[in-house]
């Protein structure tokens, strides 16, 4: 599990405190109270990748918004009916029930696959620092799997294949179950998947060989699959969708700048994105908007209508006018429901429109809902869609800004540019599919096996570039020449055999008297060194 059994305890410590405090203090702000905390929790279990507890705490949620609504209706009289709080109570306590469970069997924190961010580079291999991930192949057919599952051991994960009959233990969870539906009625795979999906809380469950129709899959993801492969997927999909389970790769949380000239709205705004995980900086001054954008970065504006000297359409047309902030998405808040005023407001560049009193579990959904989006367009426009790695561009400025860190800091800096050897026969010998291949694998290699604050980019074609801050020469060294050696281990399966592929590598050590085209021109002179003296090496430029 990405988060620790402690941090997954206090949440669901804080939902029994809302579900107490709502039956002793019957209303509706109590329950709605407890409502948002349903909600928070439900989001964390799925950003947290806890799959089994997300299904149940999402069910439990669809129960207490629906019950909202009902509470809601002045008719209702703001209590709700015995007997729905009693079955509610009921439900509440069986969540607790399995995430306890979970907790108890899951107490030790599982170690970052990766280093920590101010870990020193040195020659430990990844597999000695921490355990490797366990997946489990349920499948009668294991000899169709037994190119992914070697592919899959360089990687730091561990496989286990399985017969349909056989049964899975439940502790330790694996990362992920694989289930094979191939040579199986699909009403016997389904059940196979809703007991898998009752035993484990956590494990992500993929279908595999799943039917192409529209009711194969329908059943399922409705048994509790978190994705399905369709009969003849390639591998390499499969492949990348189990590097990037167990990747462990987890984004910072939302960031959202609330402007708002009341500061008793403004806090309780703030108060209900935090209760959903979010980061929030609110300012009264609709003038300081500029430069709260450039200083808090947020991926979100939750924007005022009306405000003194000034409206919120006027404030994001201003903000419109800076490229950089042309894209950040803005949500409105307003009392007024003049629809005229609404459309202008969305024409003029605004993204959603929220009246006041806000349904909190709504405005998160909708925070929530944008950021997503915004971030997908970012990570389309930032990386690169072959490996998801960096693209030429951001590696760049990249580059740039851990150069102004390591003048700040007087920090090490190294770069290094890897290009894959030979690649243009591995295109025209095995194909362009498998060169694309064999270039995933080495930027999930490299990903891998960097720290966080690294920078790994795909600088053009089979070449890339690789950013370490606070490093020096010989530890650069050190780690670019143990993944050349893993990558040339991996065997790439073709037809009923197999071919390797291996990279060369050059590392410049910056100083303050280059800038970033200067590094990278160094490091590209290291790499032809490489080249020159035989290809699979990593070269270090020497000073001079």
């Amino acid at each position: 599990m990405s988060c620790t059994p402690e941090d997954l305890n206090k949440r669901c410590q804080e939902l029994a405190a809302k579900w107490q405090a709502c039956m002793r203090q019957a209303g509706l702000d109590s329950f709605v109270e407890f409502a948002v905390s349903v909600s928070s929790l439900t989001e964390f279990l799925e950003s947290h990748g806890l799959s089994g507890l997300h299904q149940s705490a999402h069910s439990l949620e669809q129960k207490v918004l629906s019950l909202m609504d009902q509470l809601m209706d002045p008719s209702a009289g703001g209590t709700l009916p015995v007997g729905a709080s009693t079955l509610l109570g009921v439900q509440v306590q069986e969540f607790g029930a399995r995430a306890q469970a979970f907790i108890q069997g899951h107490s030790s924190h599982q170690a970052e696959r990766r280093q920590a961010p101010d870990a020193p580079h040195d020659a430990t291999p990844v597999s000695t620092l921490v355990p490797p991930k366990k997946i489990v192949f349920v499948t009668d057919t294991p000899t169709a799997w037994k190119d992914l599952v070697a592919q899959v051991g360089f990687f730091h994960v561990q496989v286990e294949l399985l017969g349909t009959a056989q049964t899975l233990p439940s502790v330790p969870e694996p990362a992920m179950v694989l289930v094979d539906a191939a040579r199986r009625p699909l009403a016997a795979f389904v059940a196979q998947v809703q007991t898998l999906r009752g035993q484990f809380s956590a494990s992500h469950i993929v279908g595999l060989n799943v039917g192409v129709d529209f009711e194969s899959q329908q059943q399922a993801l409705s048994a509790g699959c978190d994705a399905c492969f369709a009969t003849g997927t390639q591998h390499a999909a499969i492949m990348a969708r189990i590097v990037k389970l167990c990747s462990n790769e987890e984004e910072p949380p939302y960031r959202v700048l609330v402007v708002e000239d009341s500061k008793t709205a403004g806090a309780m705004i703030r108060r209900t994105l935090s209760e959903a995980g979010m980061q929030s900086l609110a300012i009264t001054r609709p003038q300081d908007v500029l430069t709260a954008l450039a200083s808090f970065q947020p991926d979100l504006v939750l924007m005022d209508m009306y405000m003194p000297g000034c409206t919120g359409v006027e404030v994001t047309r201003v903000i419109r006018q800076h490229a950089e902030f042309l894209s950040t998405p803005v949500v409105y808040l307003s009392g007024d429901s003049n629809v005229a005023l609404q459309v202008d407001a969305l024409r003029l560049g605004g993204d959603h429109f929220l009246t006041k009193p806000f349904n909190p579990v709504i405005l998160n959904a909708v925070v929530k809902s944008k950021i997503d989006r915004y971030r997908t367009l970012r990570r389309t426009m930032l990386h690169d869609s072959l490996t998801g790695l960096l693209n030429h561009t951001t590696s760049k400025q990249q580059l740039q800004s851990a150069i102004n860190a390591a003048r700040l800091d007087g920090s090490g800096l190294c770069v290094a540019m890897v290009d894959i050897d030979h690649f243009k026969s591995v295109n025209d010998t095995y194909g362009h599919p498998m060169g694309d291949h064999v270039i995933r694998s080495l930027s999930w290699l490299l990903k891998q096996r960097v720290r966080k604050s690294d920078a790994v980019g795909r600088y053009g074609g089979e070449e890339f570039v690789v950013i370490l801050p606070g490093s020096q020469a010989d530890q650069a060294h050190t780690v670019l020449d143990r993944i050349r050696v893993d990558f040339s281990r991996i065997r790439h399966p073709v037809d009923d055999g197999w071919f390797s592929s291996n990279f060369s590598g050059g590392i410049a050590q910056w100083n303050p008297d280059l800038d970033s085209e200067a590094l990278l021109k160094r490091a590209d002179e290291a790499l032809y060194q490489a080249k020159r003296a035989g290809r699979n090496q990593v070269q270090v430029l020497q000073p001079g």
